[in-house]
């Protein structure tokens, strides 16, 4: 039989951090950028930070990554990839149904090789 204990609330900052951290981990991102001017007036209240951005209703989030990636990768596969982690990392670690995972590409570079 289950209590009612009271409840657990998560903050929006938490998301994000799980975000930029599972795409700071991905290979072929090179650095999350500052999100597009504007683009939270499109998407009614939401919370930022640094190339992340979600928006929580109820149980559900959605999330826009704004990043720059290397060059000479299949940046769709790096994409879809992206998309699938970040799902799986807020579903494991916070419980929550993501409904979309919106990654915007917003430039490419050469990645510099290790000395």
């Amino acid at each position: 039989m289950e209590e009612d204990l009271g409840k657990v609330t998560i903050a929006p900052g938490v998301l994000i951090t799980i975000v930029q951290k599972t795409a700071d981990s991905m290979p072929g991102v090179v650095r999350l950028s500052p999100k597009v001017a504007g683009v939270g007036r499109l998407l009614g209240p939401h919370t930022s930070g640094k190339g992340v951005q979600v928006q929580v209703v109820g149980n559900q989030v959605t999330i826009d990554v704004f990043l720059v990636a290397a060059r000479g990768i299949d940046l769709f596969q790096m994409g879809r990839q992206l998309q699938d982690q970040i799902t799986r990392a807020i579903r494991d670690i916070v419980g929550m149904n993501v409904c979309e995972v919106n990654v915007h590409i917003e430039d490419i570079e050469s990645v510099a090789a290790p000395q």
